[in-house]
Parts: structure tokens; sequence; C-alpha cells
């Protein structure tokens, strides 16, 4: 049973890893700069530590080479092709982070450079995989339980648009204390069952700690936050999310296991186009999503419990709609 020695090893490791970086951050001064135009109640949130996502992705790569080195003896490298793409995104994050930081603002890299470096991740990772033969072309579809065969191409094209739409949609769901981190921790539940289910030990090692890693932060992160964990953790969580469903060939599941994020996501793109073609006028009270329910008086932990349990419904159909991909 590693996959439960990777969940233990995580939470130990990032559990004691808040203790260190929280105070640490403090003494730097890396505190989260505040959206003006975001609530105003959200303000007190100043100064609120930032970057703690190192501490999640310091227990993911301790129990993947605890937990998992049997598999990398055996040549099985799928769970550290995942992490090192994900820790590609995080890096992104990182500087995206520091440069807010060092500048004292609310942005960093400018939507053109993330862009840029999320697409070439995405293609890299995704030939990678290819040389892996655990994915192909054929585009699997939850519940029918049918594949449709695509041009590498065209399926090169579709991996790098899900694989960046996904992890910008993770990113904007981190909006509030602990909505991220409570969202992800069904859908890396999810992958442990479904790595398990497929024989896949590598991945069941690597969504296991996962889980581990994300319970541990959210001591730290559930409402009133002790810390955030910044473009750093939110995006190293996108490319998990996406790159675990690449492994497992079951991209088509994102929708489902992350129709939080999607919300979040299509809710900013709408109020963007509607507030243009409106000359001003707004769809949402404010966007994402959750923003708009917190200004209609939901409370963080209210969109905390709600999002949260629903991902974790969505998991269970979702295993329904994927358990007869391979016979056993």
């Amino acid at each position: 049973m590693t996959y439960i020695l990777s969940f233990i090893v995580a939470f130990g490791v990032a559990a004691i890893a808040g203790q260190i970086l929280i105070p640490l951050l403090r003494r730097l001064k890396a505190g989260q700069s505040i959206r003006e135009d975001g609530p105003t109640w959200h303000m007190a949130k100043q100064g609120t530590p930032t970057m703690g996502g190192i501490m999640f992705i310091l227990a993911i790569g301790v129990a993947v080479l605890t937990a998992g080195w049997e598999d990398l003896l055996r040549g099985s490298r799928n769970h550290l092709y995942v992490f090192l793409f994900a820790l590609v995104f995080g890096n992104i994050g990182f500087i995206d982070d520091f440069q807010k930081l060092r500048h004292h603002a609310n942005e960093g890299l400018t939507a053109g450079q993330k862009f840029l470096l999320q697409l070439a991740a995405a293609i890299v990772f995704t030939v990678l995989l290819r040389g892996s033969g655990y994915l192909t072309p054929n585009l699997y579809i939850p519940f029918l339980n049918v594949e449709l065969a695509l041009p590498w191409v065209v399926y090169m094209v579709f991996a790098a648009f899900v694989m960046v739409g996904t992890v910008n949609a993770v990113n904007l769901t981190d909006g509030i204390d602990g909505l991220a981190t409570g969202v992800t921790i069904p859908v890396a539940l999810f992958y442990v069952g479904v790595s398990a289910w497929y024989g896949r030990d590598d991945l069941t090692v690597l969504s296991a700690a996962l889980a581990g890693g994300l319970s541990a932060f959210l001591l730290y992160n559930f409402h009133p936050a002790k810390v955030f964990m910044g473009d750093t953790g939110s995006l190293f969580l996108g490319g998990m999310v996406c790159g675990l469903a690449f492994a497992l060939n079951i991209p088509l599941v994102i929708p489902i296991i992350g129709l939080v994020y999607v919300a979040e996501v299509l809710s900013d793109i709408i109020q963007v186009v509607y507030f243009k073609k409106t000359g001003g006028k707004r769809f949402f009270r404010m966007a994402p999503l959750h923003h708009h329910l917190e200004m209609g008086g939901w409370s963080e932990t209210k969109l905390f419990c709600v999002f949260s349990g629903l991902t974790l419904v969505l998991c269970v159909v979702a295993f329904l709609g994927v358990m007869n991909r391979y016979p056993v």
C-alpha cells in the first residue's frame, strides 16, 4: 500500500514545512497584495504570506522520491514526468509571485509571457508522454466507453489548449481562503482511485501525495487563512490536475471533475465579453463566480463547503464514467 505511505509522508512534510515557511515568509515580508477592485472586506487579508504552495510542492516531491522509488527503479517515470510538468508551472507561478512582491503590485508576468511559457511546457509534456507509450491520439469518451481517433497534430493542439486552459482555470479558482485547496483534494482522491483501478501504481503514489500535501496545507489555508498558495501553488495544482488526466489518457474527464474550475473561468470570460459589448455593464456582480456569490452574501466557509462537496460528488460520478476503460 505505497499510496498510503505517500499520503502520510506528504501530509507530514507539508505540515512541518508550514511551521517553518510561514514565519519565514512573514520575516521576508512576502505578503499578498489585494486587488482594490475586489470585495472590500478582502483588504483585511493584505499582507498575508503568499507563495505557500512551496509547502505542498516540497511535500509531494519528497513523497514521490520515498514512496515511489521502486517505480523509478522499474523504469516507470510517468509520475516523475507529471510532477516535473507541474513543477514547471509552479516555477512560472513563482516568478510571477516574485515579480509581484518585488514591485509591490498585484500583477507580475504579462499574460503573453505566461501563455508562451505554459504552451511550451504543455508541448514538451505531451511529447514525453507520447514517447512513454501511454498517451495515444485516441480520445476516450467517458460513459460511452468509446475512443475517437484523432491525427497526432490535432491531438497535440487539443492537448495544449486543455492543459493551458486547465492551469489558468485552477489559478482563477484560488480567490478565497481554502477554495482551490478544498476543490482539488477530491480531484486528487479521484485520481488515486482511477490510478489504482487501472493498475498504475506510479500515478497512484503521485495522486496520494497530492491529496496528502493539500490536506496538510488546508490546515493553514482554511478560513481565516494563515497563508496563501500564490501562483506558485495554483499553477502547480493546475499542472497536476491536467497532467494526471493526460497521463491516464482520460483528458475529457477534466470538465466533469473540474466543473468548478470551468465555471470560474467561464464566468470571467462572460463578464469581460458582456462588459465590452454593453459599454460597461456587468453580467455578474463580480467575476469570477466565487466573488459573485460572495457579493451576494455567501461566506467563504459556505463557498468552500458547497464547491468542495459538489466536486466530490462529480468525482464519484466521473469514476463511474471511466471505470470500464480497461477490462479488469
